[in-house]
C-alpha cells in the first residue's frame, strides 16, 4: 500500500458525542453514537483503508499526528471499532503510545490489572490471550493496552521481541490498528513505521499549524503514508446527514462522501 494507491481525507465530527456505556469515552462514536455523522465517517474511512488491502493479507495501520491532542486516539479506536463491525472480522487495537497511553482509559478501563504491550515486549512469559482480550461490547475487536513500558520505550521498539510481536499479530488478525506517539516530539513512531503497511496522519481541523503538518509529512515515510484524517470538521456533510438519517432508523444513516 503506497501514498499513490490511496490518499484519504476524512472529516470526523467529534462534537456529535453522547454519554455512553460503562465509562467508555463519548468520542468512541462507533459504539456510543452509531447513527451519528461521525460514526458514518469512520465507517467510510474503514472501507477505504480495507480497499487498499492486498488479497487476504493482514492490514497493519499506524495512526499518528504531528503533536499531542490532535485526536489520534479517537481516530485509532473508532477506526478499529468500525473495522470490527464487519461480520467475521478479526481486529486488533494496540496502544503503542507507551509514554502517554490513552486507549484503556478511552475504552473505560485500566491497564493496571493485566499485561499490555510493554509487558509483552519485556517478558517472554506473558500470555498473548491475557494481554489481548476481546472487547465485551464488540467481540470481533481485541485490545492490547500499553501496559508497563519501563524507563525506555525507545529500546523496546528496537528489540527483537517487537518484530516477534508483529509476526504473532499478523498470524491472528485480519486488521491491526496501532495508536502511536506523535511524529515530532519523540522518535517512537518512526521506529514503528517500517513494520506497518500504512500510516494515517491525524490533523486537527482549523487548529494544527500548517508548518507542523509540513514537518510531520517530512518526517513520515512517504511510502507508508496513505492519507490524512482531518479531525473535528463536519463541514456541509452535517446537512446531508440530517436529511438522510430519518430513512435509516437505528442502524445509522448511509450518508457518506469521499474527498480525494
Amino acid at each position: 500500500m503506497t501514498a499513490e494507491s490511496a490518499t484519504l481525507t476524512r472529516r470526523a465530527a467529534e462534537s456529535e458525542t453522547t454519554p455512553t456505556m460503562a465509562g467508555v469515552d463519548g468520542h468512541l462514536v462507533c459504539l456510543a453514537a452509531p447513527t451519528s455523522l461521525a460514526a458514518e465517517q469512520y465507517r467510510a474511512l474503514a472501507q477505504m483503508v480495507v480497499g487498499g488491502r492486498r488479497g487476504g493479507d493482514t492490514l497493519v495501520l499506524a495512526v499518528t499526528s504531528a503533536r499531542p491532542a490532535e485526536g489520534k486516539t479517537t481516530t485509532a479506536t473508532n477506526l478499529a471499532c468500525a473495522l470490527a463491525q464487519a461480520p467475521g472480522a478479526r481486529v486488533l487495537l494496540v496502544d503503542a503510545d507507551l509514554r502517554r497511553p490513552s486507549v484503556a482509559r478511552f475504552l473505560g478501563g485500566s491497564d493496571r490489572h493485566r499485561p499490555g504491550l510493554g509487558d509483552w515486549l519485556r517478558d517472554a512469559s506473558v500470555d498473548w490471550d491475557a494481554a489481548a482480550p476481546s472487547l465485551p461490547a464488540l467481540p470481533n475487536l481485541s485490545v492490547i493496552a500499553a501496559g508497563r513500558a519501563g524507563s525506555d520505550p525507545y529500546a523496546l521498539f528496537q528489540s527483537p521481541r517487537f518484530g516477534e510481536f508483529f509476526r504473532t499479530a499478523r498470524g491472528r488478525y485480519d486488521s491491526i490498528v496501532l495508536d502511536t506517539p506523535p511524529l515530532l516530539p519523540v522518535p517512537d513512531c518512526r521506529l514503528i513505521a517500517p513494520r506497518v503497511d500504512g500510516l494515517l496522519l491525524v490533523v486537527a481541523a482549523h487548529e494544527t499549524p500548517r508548518q507542523l503538518v509540513e514537518a510531520a509529512l517530512d518526517a513520515a515515510d512517504p511510502d507508508k503514508l496513505i492519507g490524512i484524517v482531518f479531525n473535528g470538521d463536519a463541514g456541509p456533510l452535517a446537512e446531508y446527514h440530517r436529511y438522510y438519517a430519518p430513512y435509516y432508523g437505528s442502524s445509522g444513516s448511509r450518508s457518506r462522501r469521499e474527498h480525494r
